[in-house]
């Protein structure tokens, strides 16, 4: 009798009295049937429409042997690279190999290619020729047009050329991938499917297309010219919404590529009937031997209540994927979700997470949405709260008490990342009580990135002043409570726009408040982001403006080294930056001193007279309790 999981082999599938499955469904992650991993969703809504999905899990992509596992399906291959794009998976923002795959069985590296996509593809054209291949997921959405990339340091053209696929889906793949399932079984042609919102195709000039059109880029001036790079993906991000936005357009050699409109996000119905699909919620028992899959940790017993977010950080791919408008899923459905969590054997009590893109986000930014869709020149939130902008944390907490009530459960905690800009504009404090006495497992991860106002107008977050005031209240709440809590920061070094000067900024404003990061993360120039554009631009593609950015490695060194000025192998690069700056002042033993003197090198004396002779301290105290001063708690904050 074969298992709950859909069949992962040929055997398995005979024991399912299949002769052929319709879909293939090739993945570059180990097989985890869990609603956390796109390749679990996709498969089990194609299964409650009726369609056989085989899972062929990281192939040997060597030859394409591997690829004939299941033979030809009758309707097509499903190709994705997994969770994450495999460049990502495969290399930190160095370019040095990384030593961990989460995604993959025992977290072992080297199962799947680098540009997984494109080699799986064309090993499966190898195989059997023109077989449909529909192409999606995170690589493929991110790298739909012509795009920068990082690793190879270029102006690549569109993953739907290069792989030689019939068909690309960007976004949230469900309804996309219904309706495609659909036509081929009413046996249309791929190459005659050119109507469904969500995708992208190849076509000739002349071909009619189904939608308004805008775009017309060509590929041979967007990989030379920065000016038009920009202005490309200025257009796509500003057409990427499903009620206003457009078809856009770009020529390669002969060859019109089309991207059509998004398909509309699911409704409330639709997302809950998506979460009540029966997932096994765990990884193939074949893994067992290894370890497991170590991705499967994070989510396990955690419950993603919404999908899409509305904060706009330009160095976010979600606007470009998951898309601007939110969407969230019914409590009766996450409380039933949290009942099926209980029952997972290593269950303590504690759901880890009820959360998302944006923890707590319900609804979207405002109703002009629903008509007009989200703005195409205006963020909600920054740099200052968009007057339309309805903040509510009403039903984000009747969700939260109502899994709470659910038997077995001892405790929420709440995760993901909180925008704390949302949570302050909220004149009721009936949320932001609650997370701080009910929902933080001692420590509560937040992402200020920054604190220099020209940095944040860059990354699109607010002012540091929205953080501060975030920060004091939150520890005058826990102070009330008679808790000890701590705000673990995410910080970023090196993002567009950032200087010497101002990452100098924020090593005093961390200095200041008594902070000394364990982690802090460089900036990395990933497809689908407008940070990556100013990244090889050097140009804010929303404003056409210059911004200063540096791709000199040794200057990043310098500007992450003062951000974790107290670790002792970056004494020499933080001494060396303070001097660039002339900032000597800051060398010494003063409270406010960055790094010591270089052993055997006198001081200057005009920086002598503005240090304090005093020993040097063991450890400078926080003026402000709570940051997180632990290195155990910020190794626990890590961002992955």
């Amino acid at each position: 009798m074969y298992s709950g999981f859909l069949p992962i082999n040929k055997q398995d599938m005979l024991e399912r009295g299949w002769e052929q499955p319709d879909f293939v469904y090739v993945t570059g992650d180990a097989y985890v049937d869990h609603p956390s991993f796109g390749v679990s969703i996709i498969s089990r809504v194609l299964e409650a429409q009726g369609f056989r999905v085989a899972i062929l899990s990281q192939p040997d992509y060597k030859s394409c042997e591997a690829f004939k596992e299941f033979g030809r399906p009758r309707l097509g291959f499903l190709v994705t690279s997994g969770n994450i794009d495999s460049m990502v998976a495969h290399y930190t923002v160095a370019k040095r190999k990384r030593s961990t795959d989460y995604y993959s069985p025992g977290g072992k590296m080297g199962l799947r290619p680098d540009r997984a996509v494109i080699v799986y593809c064309n090993r499966i054209r190898e195989a059997y020729g023109d077989v449909p291949i529909i192409i999606g997921g995170l690589e493929a959405s991110l790298r739909r047009f012509a795009h920068y990339d990082y690793w190879d340091n270029r102006v690549r053209r569109s993953i739907l050329v290069d792989s030689r696929a019939d068909i690309l889906t960007y976004g949230m793949g469900e309804n996309i991938l219904r309706r495609l399932a659909q036509l081929l079984d009413r046996g249309i042609p791929i190459k005659k499917i050119r109507d469904v919102r969500g995708t992208v195709y190849l076509a000739s000039p002349e071909d009619k297309i189904h939608y308004e059109t805008v775009g017309g880029f060509d590929y041979n001036d967007l990989k030379t010219d920065k000016q038009k790079y920009a202005e490309a993906f200025a257009l796509q991000y500003k057409e990427n919404d499903h009620v206003r936005g457009r078809a856009v357009t770009e020529l390669y050699d002969g060859k019109l590529l089309v991207q059509n409109p998004p398909m509309p996000p699911l409704t409330r119905k639709e997302l809950d009937e998506v979460y009540a699909l029966p997932y096994m919620r765990t990884y193939h028992p074949s893994y067992e031997a290894v370890g497991g899959v170590p991705g499967i940790q994070e989510v396990e017993l955690s419950v993603t209540h919404n999908r899409g977010c509305f904060g706009g950080c330009n160095f976010c791919a979600l606007a470009f994927h998951q898309g601007r408008s939110v969407v969230s899923r019914s409590i009766e459905s996450c409380v039933e979700e949290t009942k099926k969590i209980v029952e997972v054997p290593n269950f303590k009590g504690y759901v880890h997470d009820v959360g998302g893109p944006t923890a707590n986000f319900r609804y979207a930014s405002c109703k002009r949405q629903a008509e007009n869709g989200i703005c195409a020149g205006r963020k909600c939130l920054a740099p200052t709260p968009c007057k339309h902008l309805e903040v509510d944390h009403t039903e984000y907490i009747k969700l939260l008490k109502e899994i709470e009530k659910v038997p077995k459960v001892k405790k929420v905690f709440i995760r993901s990342g909180i925008r704390f800009d949302y949570l302050v504009y909220d004149k009721d404090e009936a949320f932001f009580k609650k997370l701080v006495r009910d929902h933080v497992s001692g420590q509560l991860k937040v992402a200020p990135e920054h604190c220099s106002s020209d940095v944040l107008h860059y990354m699109g977050k607010p002012d540091v002043e929205v953080y501060n005031k975030f920060k004091d209240r939150y520890f005058e709440l826990t102070k009330s409570i008679g808790k000890e809590q701590y705000l673990v920061p995410y910080l970023m070094s090196s993002h567009p726009g950032s200087t010497l000067k101002d990452a100098l900024k924020l090593a005093l404003y961390l200095k200041e408040g008594g902070y000394s990061p364990e982690q802090v993360q460089d900036f990395y120039p990933t497809p689908g982001t407008a940070s990556t554009v100013m990244f090889y631009t050097g140009i804010d593609p929303m404003t056409g403006k210059k911004v200063y950015c540096t791709t000199d490695y040794h200057e990043k060194q310098l500007q992450r080294a003062l951000l974790q000025w107290n670790r002792p192998q970056n004494a020499e690069l933080v001494r060396e930056a303070l001097v660039k700056l002339n900032r000597t002042d800051l060398i010494g033993y003063g409270p406010m001193c960055l790094v010591k003197p270089e052993k055997g090198v006198e001081m200057p004396k005009q920086t002598r007279k503005t240090q304090t002779p005093s020993k040097p301290k063991k450890e400078h105290k926080p003026k402000k309790a709570g940051w997180a001063v632990s290195k155990k708690a910020q190794k626990k904050g890590k961002r992955k």
